[in-house]
């Protein structure tokens, strides 16, 4: 037995060993993956291990670093069949290339595993509206079990990106535009997916952060586009929450981001991925390139190039210097790793060092010692009866009640004969982008149906469409046809004719919001206004002039003031998962208290644009014929009952700069319902050396209290809270004064505030 085979011998020591037994072709090789190539290397029409094809694709026994997404080989594989896949392949790397080297399997798990019967629950976005990082820990955990049961190693998972800027497609893979609570998000999915990072039982898999660096502030709101903010914005901002989820969290992995900072892509930042990740942040663990983003250093046509290589050889020579540890998703632009080594203008050390820390993890994940799964436990463990209950609770937890005039809320069964159930996302899936297959699928007429029986007459018109039939895959994104629509909106009014009270389910779909991966698949928009005659299904209904509860379901802030002046009954659902009917039933007829609260700002219009709440003192200093507040806030979410908040005070009012304290504050239910409200901490340094936010979330706490209990809630202030970088550009605490803000929102008329005093 060689040494880097025993595993009695530290993992350090095991790649020491086998990194001084490979040729420069086997450390190339690992620096590679497969994923659509699988179809031509690995697998056959049906999606099974073909032994032919790997023969002949990898006749030259290197090996392979990573295969992308073994789970939708053939067009998607069950649990089993996935478990079944991932053997065969390992088995075929471990025995036909030299040295056994085992592979990375990688998966996409932005809200439970992107695969066929994986548990489905709410995106990232509506996850943060939970404000509960215990709740997002356990989901992540869930999903590291399931994915790791079928023979998954890595998670393309957690966005930490802030989501600045609503006209991006891809806020909903966000937790939202607050740094802390990103950051106290993300923290808790690497915990979820990473345990201990002992991986000994097998239920755990690698977390990946990404888009390092700034991805969520896009230039016109447009994705992978310029992000141009300044060094102690990208600091304290940006940079924040992955700072934390590698130095707190210990996050394994990293993905690099498309766009670039200050004129330079982060595939090719040696600043970002050298000097501030390993450098300054210690970071040990390996950088993963974002899908095909090494090749757009020079220039992919469908999409866009950045125009610092002039080949895909020169982009692979800048990927290498910066630190990107493996390409994915395909073999291409370190297909010249070789020759570049050969020729002088890479140096086989460089490829050494960003081997090195890939092969750890392999070692530590335990795959040259136990490399295989159980399919038998693989489809146990799928979409088990507890994974759905989970699923279920975070999208309860996920719902946020925005509007509740006259008392319509929650609606009693008893007192309603005939319900309608109308709009285009009355009877659709609802999962959002990068979702699997989930085994259950709830639309919100099935939920209804589900919680009435047979007591409730319950009747349903689709209303109008958002868009024509299509798919978040699909590139092209069809407008719906006006004239149909107004036919349907003239059904929906005959149909809502003789009910009791209206459900509206209306908003977005996979289409109108989603990642823009090409000039052909667009997802970012200019308007935050509803698509198509969603207005005009709204006045329709409102003109029968019944009660009207409306359902918001969308992967974007979006702006619905008309809804607002109509509609007394307004639930932000985001997107809830495949228990989206169960959970919507659960609070629409009380069996479930909302309360969720807004992880990012919903403005007015675009136009309102940017709306992020914790701006400087001089950005909103108002419009002409217009009000510059949002429409609804930061933090801001409704309940069945009501709380008081009383008696803020501090623990000591005064304190050193390197010194705590904590904040104290009374809160009761004052209402006659049990329900959940999140107790948030906002700071602002009144003067100081460079100009702060008016406010910025720096603790939160969700607690859960009876009808008349009353709790003293306490939260921790640390140098950490009141920390800035100053003038000269040093993480620092300043001496002075201190605003500090406890509530349930970021609206002032929602804060209670006392002075601190930190001497220097």
């Amino acid at each position: 037995m060689l040494p880097y085979q025993s595993a009695d011998l530290p993992a350090e020591r095991r790649v020491e060993d086998l990194l001084a037994r490979m040729t420069l072709e086997e450390k190339a090789a690992q620096m590679m993956c497969v994923w659509q190539q699988k179809t031509d290397k690995l697998v056959d029409a049906r999606g099974d291990f073909d032994l032919e094809k790997a023969r002949r694709a990898f006749v030259e026994g290197h090996g392979i670093g990573q295969v992308g997404r073994p789970s939708d080989a053939g067009g998607g594989k069950d649990a089993r069949g996935q478990a079944t896949l991932t053997n065969a392949i390992q088995k075929f790397f471990i025995e036909q290339s030299r040295l056994g080297i085992p592979v990375v399997f990688h998966e996409e798990c932005l809200h439970g595993q992107a695969s066929p019967g994986a548990t489905s629950f709410p995106q990232p976005i509506g996850l943060a509206a939970t404000f509960d990082p215990a709740l997002v820990e356990s989901l992540y955990a869930m999903t590291a079990h399931e994915a790791r049961s079928r023979g998954t190693h890595q998670a393309l998972t957690p966005v930490v990106d802030v989501a600045r800027d609503p006209r991006w497609g891809r806020v909903e893979e966000t937790f939202g535009e607050d740094p802390y609570l990103v950051s106290q998000m993300g923290m808790a999915a690497i915990r979820g997916f990473q345990g201990d990072r002992s991986f000994r039982d097998k239920t755990r898999v690698i977390a990946t952060l990404k888009h390092f660096a700034a991805h969520g502030q896009p230039e016109s709101g447009m994705n992978c586009a310029p992000v141009n903010v300044s060094m102690r914005v990208l600091r304290e901002t940006f940079l924040q929450p992955f700072k934390d989820a590698i130095e707190k969290a210990g996050a394994i992995s990293v993905m690099a981001s498309y766009n670039e900072i200050d004129s330079v892509p982060s595939h090719a930042s040696r600043w970002l991925l050298r000097d501030v990740l390993r450098d300054e942040w210690k970071f040990e663990g390996f950088v993963v390139s974002d899908y095909y983003a090494i090749w757009e250093l020079s220039d992919r046509p469908d999409t866009h190039g950045h125009g610092v290589a002039a080949d895909k050889t020169e982009a692979c020579v800048l990927a290498v210097r910066a630190g990107v540890n493996i390409e994915l998703p395909e073999p291409d632009c370190y297909l010249h790793l070789v020759d570049l080594v050969r020729n002088g203008t890479l140096q086989e050390s460089q490829l050494d060092d960003l081997v090195a820390p890939m092969l750890l993890w392999k070692f530590k994940l335990g795959l040259f010692d136990d490399p295989y799964v159980d399919p038998e436990e693989a489809e146990r463990v799928a979409g088990t009866d507890g994974h759905r209950q989970l699923a279920r609770r975070a999208a309860r937890e996920t719902i946020t009640l925005l509007e509740s005039r006259g008392g319509l809320l929650p609606l009693d069964p008893r007192a309603i004969r005939t319900i309608a159930v109308i709009g285009p996302n009355a009877n659709r899936s609802l999962l959002g982008g990068y979702s699997g297959k989930p085994t259950h699928d709830v639309t919100v007429l099935d939920g209804i149906k589900a919680r009435l029986g047979a007591r409730v007459k319950v009747v349903y018109a689709e209303g109008c469409k958002i868009t024509r039939e299509g798919s978040w895959n699909e590139d092209e994104v069809l407008a719906s046809d006006a004239e149909e629509d107004r036919r349907q909106i003239a059904e929906a009014v005959t149909v809502a004719n003789d009910a009791d009270v209206i459900v509206l389910a209306i908003g977005g779909n996979e289409q109108t919001s989603r990642e823009a991966w090409s000039r052909k698949h667009m997802g970012d928009r200019p308007s935050l206004e509803l698509i198509g005659r969603q207005n005009e299904l709204v006045e329709a209904m409102a003109a029968l002039g019944k009660p009207i509860v409306a359902l918001l379901f969308n992967g974007r802030p979006l702006a619905i003031g008309a809804l607002t002046e109509k509609v007394p009954a307004i639930l932000e659902c985001w997107y809830l998962g495949q228990e989206t009917g169960h959970a919507v039933a659960d609070v629409l007829f009380g069996d479930h208290v909302p309360g969720g609260k807004l992880p990012i700002t919903i403005p007015r219009s675009a136009g309102h644009l940017p709306a992020f709440y914790n701006y400087k003192p001089s950005a909103r200093r108002g419009y002409l014929f217009d009000d510059v507040t949002p429409l609804y806030a930061f933090g801001y979410g409704l309940s069945y009952t009501t709380f008081a908040v009383e008696n803020v005070r501090l623990e000591r009012d005064t304190i050193s700069r390197d010194g705590s304290t904590r904040v104290l504050v009374d809160v009761t239910n004052t209402g006659a319902r049990e329900g959940t409200e999140v107790v948030q901490m906002y700071i602002r340094d009144r003067v100081s050396s460079v100009t702060r936010p008016i406010k910025e979330l720096k603790g939160l706490k969700k607690i859960s209290l009876r009808p008349g209990e009353k709790l003293v809630v306490d939260l921790e202030i640390t140098p950490e809270s009141l920390a800035f970088y100053d003038i000269d550009m040093r993480y620092v605490v300043e001496a002075g004064e201190f605003t500090i803000m406890v509530g349930t929102s970021s609206r002032d008329c929602d804060l209670h505030a006392v002075t601190l005093r930190v001497e220097g």
